[in-house]
Parts: C-alpha cells; structure tokens; sequence
C-alpha cells in the first residue's frame, strides 16, 4: 500500500526539543471481489471529544434492544444517526437473515476506529462477545463490508428478500472514505443460525475469506495482530464445537434408548391391536349369524369398540414413536454439524498460522531494513488544493516509504521537531472536526496531544523561548496565542489580529497585523500588552 515516492520532502527542524444468529459460512467465497481496501479518514483534533465507552455505547444500546428477541425482526437506534434492522425470517430457509447496521445522514462519523467501536459495542451486547473479541470481529467485519461494497448481486444471491428489500444497490457495504458514510452505508453482517451462537453467532470464515485477508495483507503491518486474535477465536471456536458435537452425541444416544423403548412399546400395542381386531372380526360374524342373539350383538359391539380404541391408541404410538425419532436424529445431525464446525475451524487455524507465520518474516525483513539511524522524516502533499500535508517516515538509503502518519490535514506545509514529537497545526473545521495545534509522536506519528482552543484555518505556527505561538479563533474574532509545550495557553493578546496575520518574533517584540490591518507590536514577554499607542 506505501509505494516509492519521490524526495521532494520540505524537512523542516525549528529545534531540537477497535446467544443468538450464525454468520453464513459460504458467503464470502462466492462474491468475487479482490479489492485493495484502504480506509480514507479524517485525522485531526476535534471540536467535541467522546470517549471510547460512549462511542461503543451507541452500539451496545441497539445491541441491548435487539439482544431481546433475536428470533423475530426488528429495527434498533435512531435512523437519522444510526440503526439496526435485524432482517430474519424463520419461516423462509432458504438463503441468509442478516443484522443490516446502517449510518444516518446526521452522523459525524469520520474515522473507521470508531465505527469499529460502534460495531463492536453492538455485538458484546446483542450477541454477549467479549470487548476484545468484538473489537477483532469488527475489524474483519468493516474490512469485509469494504471489499464487497455496491456488490447487490452478490446480496440478492446469497440473502432472503427480508435482507435485500432493506439494501439499497449504491449503498450497501462500506465506501472507504469516510465522508461517503453519512446516508450511504449499509453494513451487512451475514446471519445463519439463530439457536445455536457463542463463539460462533458470527461465523468468521465469512468474514476472512481469501480476498479480505488478500486486502489486509496491503497494510504495512499486513495486520499480524489482527489475524493472530482471529485465529485464537477460531481455534475456541473449534474447541467449544468439540465440545458441542460431545454433548450433542450423548444426547443423542439417550435418545436413542428412549426410541428403543417407543419402538418395543409400538410393537407390543401393535400386537393387541392385531389381536382386538381378530376378536372383534370373530364376534361380529357371531353377532352376523344371530341377529336376535342380544348377548352376541352386546358383545360384537363391545370387542369392536376395543379393538377400535386398540388402533386408535396405536396410532398415538406411532406418533409418539416418530416424534422421538425426530428427537433423536436433530441430536445426531446437532453432532454432526458440530464436528463438522469443529474440524473445519481447526483446518482453518493451522492453516492461517502458517500463512501469518511466513508473512512475519516478511514484515520483519522489511523491519530489519529500517534501523533507526536509516530512518528520516519528511511532509508529503497530500492535497494541493487545500494545501494539506502529513508526515512520512522513510528509508534514507533506499527512498522507501516506510509508515506514513495518519494526520492528513496539516496545515502550512509545515512541521516543528519537538523533542521526541512533532507540532503541527492541524484539522478541519468541518462537522466534528477543529483546526488545533497538537503533537504527533514520532513512533506511530499519530496526535497524542491537542490544544483546548481552536485555532484560525491560515494561523503561521512559530516556536521561540520555549513556547509556541499562533492565531486563536475564538467568539467572532481572532487573537495571538502562546502555548506551552504541554499545549496550554498561557496567555492570548488583548488586541484582535487578522486571521492569517503573521507573527515576526524579535529580541523583545512580536509584530502582527491588527483587525484595522495595520501593524501592531506586542510587548514580547506580556504579549496582552502592547509597544506604543
């Protein structure tokens, strides 16, 4: 997914300084699709931080509504943000029910993480996962909704019309880019088997099909971490099925005892059916012959009337003996199933541990390559119309790209080296989103610091004396700011700027330009003062 890029990179040092239904098993294999799937985001700070419990929240308060009656449809959440229709039919067999997750046009989601978390929320309580094992199923979930978006097809092949009069050709799966999920996403979650569940209510061959894996396989990391937990899912999987199939087979085979005894119990009674009718028959030509014989009609009538209550016990029996058959082989085929389940997700494990394990080294021959004194940082463009950038680390000595940052919205072309971090200005102050100052770590180059204040969309960024300065937006108007390095204002200008002023920093003055447009000089160390009228 990182190709070579040109070294055309602006270096710039300043300073040193994510009970109940079965996921269909066949269902991926046959959709026929091998796309590269990359998540486009938007990463930058925010206006309104959730915390990680209340993102998941969204989800677990549809999953606890669905969680209450999963063998029946429904529908769950708010549409205009987001919802559930639990799409099943018991009495159709035929073809897949399927948990349709879908994203309202009011929603502000703007990061796969977090969609991640909402999936996951909705499946620890709809179908009692763990936390850590939703959070992997979610991340294959996305992944597979990705590969296989608009693909209606597919869905009106493999899903009962309860499914698909709910999907829509455009929108089902998942777009890549964040800004088309609003109104536009329908994220299918294939359901099989709605008596069954535990580890395997979401079947994770459906979602680890060969092209998912293929397109997970294009990130830098060809995401090891994720494949591991899903293999140590499966191999529970393949256990508890063990498990399952055991059970199932001594059930059976109680079962089995109780349809010997139907069986004997329906011969016996067969027997004195036989023997009631022949008696009957007799005494009815008795009856026949002497038709002024009371006694011999009284009894004719009598032996009928037995024999009559005989067969109609009989047929009791049978039934009785049927229905315990019927008992009897759901057990077997229960076992049979299971084992199968069993086998198979163990054939799966032992298979993708090998294929993790080959990949291992090829991401640790890669590592190997990008020793830390190799290794370099720059700003690629990444929008040139809005002029935004992010952060690349690369190889010095062979021009590889080795991870690039997920902030892709940095402002002014600009990085300042802050001990073991980077400043930036950067964001958007678009839906949830809010242009700050923050520092992104030089390991995994993501934010891990952000200002409270907003700043202005075209503020310079400087560092001087220890101690960073830029243009604050703030009730209507635009002021100087002066932060530390742990990002808290310590002191703003009385005086409003414009807001694209720039700031010239001398021995004992910062000049900008004022709202009237004309030059003002701050007084260095009070910068609310100001130098002359």
């Amino acid at each position: 997914m990182k190709k070579f890029f040109a070294l055309n990179l602006l270096l710039v040092s300043f300073f040193s300084a994510a009970f109940a239904l079965e996921v269909n098993k066949q269902e991926l294999e046959s959709l026929g699709s091998n796309k590269e799937i990359e998540f486009i985001n938007y990463e930058g700070p925010h206006a309104v931080i959730n915390t990680v419990a209340q993102i998941k929240g969204i989800g677990s308060e549809m999953g606890v509504q669905i969680a209450s009656d999963v063998s029946k449809k429904g529908h769950a959440g708010n549409n205009g943000r987001y919802s559930v229709i639990h799409a099943v039919d018991p009495s159709v067999k035929e073809k897949l029910d399927a948990d349709i997750l879908i994203i309202g046009s009011q929603s502000q989601l703007d990061h796969i993480n977090n969609l991640r978390r909402i999936i996951s929320g909705y499946l620890t309580a709809a179908y009692n996962y763990s936390e850590s094992d939703a959070d992997t199923l979610a991340v294959f979930i996305t992944v597979y909704n990705a590969v296989y978006r608009s693909n209606i097809g597919a869905f009106f092949d493999k899903y009962k019309s309860a499914v698909t009069d709910n999907l829509d050709a455009n929108y089902c799966g998942l777009s890549v880019d964040y800004r088309d999920w609003p109104g536009k996403t329908q994220i299918v979650i294939p359901l099989y088997d709605v008596n069954n569940g535990g580890l395997s209510t979401i079947d994770t061959s459906v979602i680890s099909d060969k092209n998912v894996i293929s397109s997970m396989k294009e990130d830098d990391d060809m995401n090891i971490d994720s494949r591991k937990n899903l293999v140590d899912l499966k191999e529970r999987e393949s256990e508890d099925a063990g498990q399952n199939a055991k059970n199932a087979q001594k059930q059976a085979t109680e079962e089995n005892k109780k349809l010997e005894e139907e069986k004997a119990k329906t011969e016996r009674m067969k027997a004195e059916a036989e023997t009631a009718e022949k008696e009957a028959a007799e005494k009815e030509k008795i009856a026949e012959k002497n038709p002024s014989d009371q006694q011999a009609q009284s009894e004719a009538e009598n032996a009928r009337r037995e024999a009559d209550n005989k067969m109609k016990a009989l047929e009791g029996q049978i039934e009785n003996e049927r229905m315990q058959s019927s008992v009897t082989e759901n057990e077997r085929e229960k076992a049979r199933n299971q084992q199968a389940l069993s086998d198979r997700k163990e054939s799966e494990a032992q298979s993708e541990r090998k294929d993790i394990a080959i990949d291992q080294v090829t991401v640790q021959n890669a590592q190997a390559e990008n020793t830390p004194e190799n290794l370099d940082y720059g700003l690629l463009l990444v929008d040139e119309k809005k002029q935004y950038s992010k952060i690349v680390k690369f190889n010095k000595k062979n021009g590889k790209a080795v991870k690039d940052s997920p902030v892709n919205v940095i402002h002014n072309r600009q990085f300042i080296t802050a001990g073991d971090n980077f400043a930036v200005i950067a964001g958007e102050n678009k839906g949830n989103g809010a242009v700050k100052l923050v520092l992104i770590d030089r390991e995994n180059m993501e934010i891990i610091l952000e200002t409270e204040e907003k700043l202005s969309d075209s503020s310079p960024l400087l560092y001087d004396g220890g101690y960073f300065y830029c243009i604050i937006s703030e009730k209507g108007g635009n002021y100087l700011g002066k932060f530390d390095t742990s990002l808290r204002l310590v002191m703003k200008s009385v005086e409003a700027v414009k807001a694209a002023s720039p700031i010239v920093i001398t021995e004992n003055a910062i000049t900008v330009t004022g709202q009237d447009g004309k030059i003002k000089i701050l007084d260095k160390s009070d910068i609310s003062s100001k130098i002359g009228g």
